[in-house]
């Protein structure tokens, strides 16, 4: 009997000195691919040691790493690639349209990392783009009690609402191959996904319902604008000052401004602090009245409920959709499980959002 469990740690001693070594010839590899990229960008030399993986990116990774200039000055820089044979996430666009798109949100005046370098076929690469690093917090429940954070978070609603203004102002004309996505385009591409994984919950058929039913309509002011798609807590960098960065551009799109809002609103977001509906940082009327005098469009309190549920909805339905077999090259993980059971989570907030609006 004693001799199970050393066999067992043997076999666990030797499963992870099996991953270290593909992760150190992973690193290996991408190293020597972008030294001489780095030589052509004009970006310095690679710190070979710098050169680490971050975690995250469902899809896309993310490595971070520093290279020196000619005067030896060292800067922080974040790779984000998609691997050749890696498949895009449903509704994601593609790393060039996301470079594109951080270009033409730096230039509206919301604060996101530069891009300075979007990959082509010959860096050998696969798809993806180097943008400087930007220091900051971006684990909700420290940016919602740390110490280090009291006396910004009572601005950061207002701020977020501001930064979201200055982004649905934004010149799209520049950024090619963005889908246009409307509120109804919205909702019949999240039924398409939900009908694909054959799940049948009530509460998500009359979320669905209570959508069709209350679909909103837009007046000559409010037009199609520049959305982040993903604008909430854990894509933001937070620093003593404020917002230092949004990241994770993936699902940006043309469509409803008020969509952005109202996701950042949703409970899950909220991370317990349910409160204060903003990210668990604050008020809808902080949101409102940075976004107003940065001069955002007046955005209805029927707007934000619709794109409340909506939210709710999409992450209920894309909790179901991460617990179910994804092919042969994922892994099961206790991790998808666990966001699996969180789809019942977004059905308690469903049922809570239709109740108030009886």
């Amino acid at each position: 009997m004693t001799g199970q469990p050393a066999t067992t740690r043997d076999n666990a001693a030797e499963a992870v000195a099996a991953l270290e070594q593909g992760a150190s010839a992973e690193q290996d590899k991408l190293a020597a691919l972008l030294s001489p990229l780095l030589e052509r960008a004009r970006l310095g030399a690679l710190d070979r040691h710098s050169l680490t993986r971050l975690t995250g990116g469902a899809s896309q990774q993310s490595w971070a790493f520093v290279a020196a200039d000619a005067a030896a000055e060292r800067r922080a820089y974040v790779l984000r690639r998609l691997p050749e044979d890696a498949p895009l996430l449903d509704n994601a666009i593609g790393p060039e349209c996301e470079a594109a798109a951080i270009a033409a949100a730096k230039r509206a005046g919301v604060p996101v990392p530069a891009v300075r370098h979007v990959l082509v076929p010959s860096d050998g690469l696969g798809r993806g783009f180097i943008s400087e690093r930007v220091e900051g917090e971006t684990i909700p429940r420290r940016i919602q009690r740390d110490p280090a954070f009291s006396e910004v978070r009572p601005r950061l609603a207002a701020e977020c609402g501001a930064i979201l203004a200055r982004l649905h102002q934004a010149d799209m004309r520049s950024v090619a191959g963005l889908p246009h996505l409307p509120p109804r385009a919205k909702l019949e591409r999240l039924r398409m996904l939900y009908r694909r994984l054959a799940f049948r919950r009530p509460v998500f058929e009359a979320a669905f319902r209570w959508l069709e039913d209350n679909m909103p309509t837009h007046d000559a002011t409010r037009g199609p604008a520049l959305v982040h798609g993903d604008f909430r807590l854990g894509n933001l960098i937070i620093d003593t000052n404020g917002v230092a960065a949004v990241l994770d551009w993936e699902m940006a799109h043309v469509g409803d401004p008020a969509e952005d809002l109202g996701w950042l609103t949703v409970n899950s977001w909220r991370f317990g602090n349910r409160s204060l509906p903003v990210g668990g940082l604050g008020t809808e009327a902080d949101l409102l009245a940075g976004y107003i005098r940065e001069g955002g469009v007046e955005i209805a309190p029927a707007d934000l409920a619709f794109w409340r549920i909506f939210g709710s909805l999409n992450w209920g339905i894309g909790c179901i959709e991460m617990s179910l077999p994804q092919g042969s090259d994922v892994l099961p993980s206790i991790e998808r499980a666990m966001i699996g059971r969180r789809s019942s989570e977004a059905e308690i907030d469903i049922l809570d959002e239709l109740l108030v609006l009886q």
